[in-house]
């Protein structure tokens, strides 16, 4: 069985999310964390905070979508509200 991955990187930089999909998660978390990625390299250290796996690849994409919606956002945060209320 092969899964796809919808997941979630914090900066500890700007606390600030990146959203992606993949079919490798741990690849993946390695390529942010050696700066591989535009959108994460000057946003390191970033750690892994949430995912979810899929059997196809478009219902990771379409996780991964709606996560960067203003409603998957919220969602996100309510899901995840005791982890993320440990750093205040």
């Amino acid at each position: 069985m092969h899964f796809w991955y919808a997941y979630v990187l914090r900066s500890q930089k700007d606390h600030n999310f990146y959203i992606g999909s993949t079919n490798n998660i741990k690849r993946r978390l390695q390529e942010h964390q050696q700066g591989k990625n535009i959108s994460t390299a000057k946003r390191l250290p970033v750690e892994l905070i949430y995912f979810e796996a899929h059997l196809s690849k478009e219902d990771a994409l379409r996780r991964e979508q709606y996560f960067k919606t203003t409603k998957g956002k919220v969602t996100l945060r309510q899901m995840m509200r005791d982890f993320l209320a440990q750093d205040c």
